[in-house]
């Protein structure tokens, strides 16, 4: 049984959370990917996916949902509960062993590179921003190693100390990139998505 982590004070953390209960969700961030893929038609074109941070599987979840034919590789550190046709990699997603089991799952190709990972909270911020800015290095890192020309990746990111150099480096990866901030997201987190298209590769990549 999945059980959802408790928000504390927050009004639109207790909405999402009630209504991830009501609607079978394993978690509130659900919400943040269905109002993603429906605005920014995410899923167009996408037959691949590679669900990073998977667990406990809110996300994999959505996927499933909205597109029954998709295949999905799902990845995280900490086990998840099974989803129908979801393949599950139990591993860290900086570590090559990781990455070759992915490509081994993928066929070494994907169209779509989601993640929605967050490093453990130190409670210094600067920490945590920099742990988390690593894991979205990591996932564009997979994107790049995966996606043809018009792959996409869609990624949390925390905007703190180095975002800019962040954004500077992906902007040179990537043709396309833009940030969103879904309602599901509250307005005073520094949480955002960002979503890179077309990896830029040269004749020897």
């Amino acid at each position: 049984m999945i059980i959802l982590g408790r928000p504390k004070g927050d009004p639109k953390k207790e909405h999402y959370y009630r209504e991830a209960k009501k609607q079978g969700y394993r978690a509130r961030s659900a919400f943040k990917l269905k109002q993603i893929a429906r605005k920014h038609r995410l899923l167009k074109g996408v037959r691949i996916v590679v669900d990073l941070c998977s667990s406990p599987g809110g996300w994999t979840q959505v996927l499933r949902e909205i597109d029954h034919d998709l295949e999905i590789i799902a990845v995280d550190l900490s086990p998840m509960a099974p989803i129908e046709n979801v393949r599950f990699i139990q591993g860290d997603i900086t570590k090559e062993e990781t990455l070759q089991e992915i490509e081994r799952f993928s066929r070494g190709v994907a169209d779509l590179v989601i993640s929605d990972c967050s490093p453990k909270v130190s409670g210094n911020w600067q920490l945590d921003v920099a742990r988390q800015l690593s894991l979205a290095e990591a996932t564009l890192d997979i994107g790049f190693r995966l996606l043809g020309a018009n792959g996409k990746v869609l990624a949390k990111v925390f905007q703190g100390p180095d975002f800019q150099e962040f954004m500077k480096r992906t902007k040179e990866r990537f043709s396309s990139v833009r940030l969103i901030k879904p309602d599901a997201s509250r307005k005073t987190s520094a949480e955002i998505y960002l979503l890179a298209i077309g990896p830029r590769r040269t004749a020897s990549e």
